[in-house]
């Protein structure tokens, strides 16, 4: 299993397009459409983890 990142990716908005900047030089630039659905998909896959049990023991943020 992959270590999952603790810190939050950051967002921006430039020349009408949406960046995600994640950890390690990951990044992915999508247009408004694509990143609002991925935001409410990161948020429904959010909600639904918070409620599952795992081994992983996460430093706060």
């Amino acid at each position: 299993m992959l270590m999952p990142e603790t810190k939050p990716g950051l967002a921006t908005a430039e020349h009408g397009l949406v960046t995600l900047d994640g950890p390690d030089g990951v990044a992915v630039t999508m247009t408004p459409d694509a990143a609002r659905e991925t935001g409410l998909r990161l948020i429904a896959a959010a909600d639904e983890a918070k409620g599952q049990s795992t081994d992983v023991v996460f430093p706060p943020l």
